[in-house]
């Protein structure tokens, strides 16, 4: 009888054969991992060893791209991982199968990286960009964040908000490949199986939605994928957190959008979204399964649930896992940044400011909560002291303390004692706040009449316009200074331009959250911390606010540029890192001497490796 074997048993053989005549299993006992041959105290990131060579303390290593290279140099040139064009060398394609696959050219990475800026800055619209950056991802993984690196400020706001929020609400029409996992209702029962069936198994970084609030966008359902994916792009580029170490997870419990479930383009399941126990059962057996695949140290970034469950699943598992939530902490500690790094404009003490939010969702609570803590740890005071300071406009009007019965848990500590106010104009001529912070998602609703009202009793007034798309910002950077008549201190959470506005140009400063998550993550990640404790996200905040220049304070920012911010995002990973050890939640013994440089060292790097 003939044997028939198959196209993977014959690559198989093929690999063995291959590996035992090149010596390659006796360099992996000698302690080699995957394709790199490094010694083990070389291992950064708590514990997790660097298997691709993607850190800057191992640039100079040589790598040995193996796994896909031996059998056909047709599979290296498909693995996003090793890929590098027409920049592998007259050796490398010898070395690895490549003759006639490549034209026979020569292009170093910078030439390639400026040919693809041109092209890319030929598309029109953003969502061009977007897909085009995307596509780029999944076939030249080191280029694409070579690009992301060095042109971070040109294409943020593409991989970013506001291009990925219409990115999102497109996703079932632009999707190509998987680039993350989507855990269903189908799934129910099998989360750890489904787990198991990511390629990459030592993971430090996940991002997760279930879709229900995307930016101001509201429910997209599967659709919001494309947040995850935004973020961890953002945590490799800015904060320098491997990308082979970062997952991106859509929770897909059903949609409550009319517009989607009727989209025969729909990529998700056409139901009504899960709700009450049945929802709760479900996310608890996804954090029991990842803890018990990826361990403890995984960090679980929560992104875009709405209000109700991402206060609860952050209560609920903060002190069983190590769990951040971006809307309700990362945003907190950018604004407060902004908000110290404006007293050098405003003049005083952070307590002596009075707080009105616009939003009393994830964000608004959020931010005021981290700015009571501060202001409790200045003055020593209880943080319900602190709190007093603070007063949040819902969709009902000011929070006082007589719509108490009716409030939700997470509102009522803000509910103070005054009179019923119904809007935000009568609530701002009544508090007469130092600050103005906009969470709410409603476009337009920083008015004129209330610019003017902060203007008539605020030398210079604090304006922070933070709800994202561009589209759903509660006025524009033109808005803010023009009816301030220039006297406003003003960021947003989407980019403006700057702004001409009587013979002086006004720069606005962009209070995004970008700032603080990759750094926040990189400084959990090399100390391998257990748990997110607030004081770790106070410390995030501190080290952003020190990196603002005199220079930026000149240019009237109160954040500093972006063209900075692996430096940024490496002394807040010091940061994090240093106040992990404090208190005791850091697991990577023994304690590295100087956190900045061992930060730094850790950091992914996109240069291309040279092969074997």
């Amino acid at each position: 009888m003939r044997l028939r074997t198959t196209p993977t048993a014959l690559s198989f053989f093929n690999l063995i054969r291959i590996l035992r005549r090149k010596n390659i299993f006796a360099m992996a006992d000698e302690g080699g991992i995957r394709g790199l041959h490094v010694d083990s105290t070389s291992a950064v990131g708590g514990g997790v060893q660097d298997a691709y060579g993607e850190d800057r303390a191992t640039e100079t290593q040589l790598v040995t791209p193996w796994i896909v290279s031996i059998a056909s140099g047709y599979t290296l040139l498909r693995d996003p991982h090793h890929n590098k064009g027409l920049a592998f060398t007259e050796k490398e394609r010898d070395a690895h199968y490549l003759r006639g696959l490549l034209p026979p050219a020569i292009m170093s990475q910078e030439l390639q990286e400026k040919r693809l800026m041109q092209s890319i800055r030929q598309y029109e619209l953003p969502l061009q960009k977007y897909i085009a950056l995307m596509d780029l991802e999944e076939r030249n993984e080191r280029l694409f964040y070579k690009l992301l690196i060095d042109h971070v400020e040109e294409l943020l706001p593409v991989v970013y908000t506001p291009t990925v929020g219409e990115a999102c609400q497109k996703y079932g029409s632009i999707f190509r490949r998987p680039q993350g996992l989507y855990i269903s209702l189908k799934d129910k029962g099998k989360i750890l199986e489904v787990l198991k069936n990511w390629h990459e198994k030592s993971i430090q970084v996940i991002v997760v939605t279930d879709g229900e609030r995307i930016l101001g966008l509201g429910d997209l359902g599967c659709q919001g994928m494309g947040i995850p994916v935004g973020k961890l792009a953002l945590y490799t580029a800015l904060g320098g957190v491997r990308p082979s170490s970062c997952l991106g997870i859509t929770i897909d419990v059903g949609t409550n959008n009319e517009e989607l479930l009727k989209d025969e383009f729909y990529i998700g399941l056409r139901q009504r979204r899960a709700t009450g126990q049945e929802y709760k059962d479900f996310l608890h057996e996804f954090m029991c399964a990842v803890k018990q695949n990826y361990g403890e140290k995984v960090l679980i970034q929560f992104e875009d649930f709405a209000n109700h469950n991402a206060f609860d699943l952050l209560a609920k598992y903060r002190s069983t896992h190590l769990v951040f939530n971006d809307d309700i902490q990362g945003t907190a500690a950018v604004v407060l940044a902004g908000v110290v790094a404006a007293l050098k404009f405003v003049g005083g003490k952070l307590v002596d400011y009075t707080f009105l939010f616009f939003g009393a969702g994830e964000a608004g609570t959020g931010i005021a909560e981290l700015i009571a803590l501060e202001m409790s740890k200045q003055i020593n005071a209880p943080v319900e002291e602190a709190r007093k300071k603070i007063w949040l406009v819902d969709s009902k009007g000011l929070i006082v303390s007589s719509r108490k019965d009716s409030l939700q848990n997470f509102k009522k500590p803000w509910a103070h004692e005054h009179e019923p106010v119904k809007n935000l104009l009568d609530s701002v001529k009544a508090i007469k706040p130092t600050v103005l912070v906009g969470s709410a998602g409603v476009g337009q609703a920083f008015t004129q009449q209330v610019i003017e009202s902060m203007s008539s009793f605020n030398e210079r007034p604090v304006i922070l316009a933070l709800s994202n798309p561009t589209s759903q910002s509660e006025c524009t950077a033109e808005q803010a200074y023009k009816w301030s008549k220039g006297r406003a201190i003003f960021a947003s959470g989407s980019p403006f331009d700057p702004v001409e506005y009587n013979g002086k140009t006004y720069v606005p400063g962009q209070a995004n959250n970008a700032y603080i998550f990759p750094g926040f993550g990189h400084g959990l990640v090399i100390s391998g911390a257990i748990r997110v404790h607030d004081e770790m996200v106070l410390s995030a905040s501190e080290a952003l606010a020190g990196q603002v220049t005199d220079e930026d304070f000149n240019n009237g920012l109160i954040y500093p540029s972006f063209s900075n911010i692996r430096k940024i995002s490496a002394h807040i990973a010091a940061n994090v890192a240093a106040k992990a050890y404090e208190l005791g939640l850091a697991s990577r013994i023994p304690h590295p001497q100087n956190l900045v440089e061992f930060a730094e060292s850790c950091m992914y790097t996109p240069v291309y490796r040279s092969y074997r």
